[in-house]
């Protein structure tokens, strides 16, 4: 699917509230990638996420 076919999505954080912005170029590579549902989380929720699973690991 071409990248123009996407258009910017507003998507409310569920950890934080903040509002985000689930870019067209986004969601073109979710599609690539096979990814099916949208992200849930801002960049900086999905990355803390990421550290206390790492964390959590060790």
């Amino acid at each position: 699917m071409a990248e123009a076919e996407y258009k910017d999505k507003t998507i409310k954080c569920v950890d934080c509230g903040k509002e985000f912005v689930f870019t067209a170029r986004d969601q073109a590579f979710y599609a690539e990638k096979g990814f099916t549902n949208e992200p849930k989380r801002c960049k900086e929720c999905r990355e803390a996420k990421k550290a206390q699973k790492r964390n959590e690991t060790k």
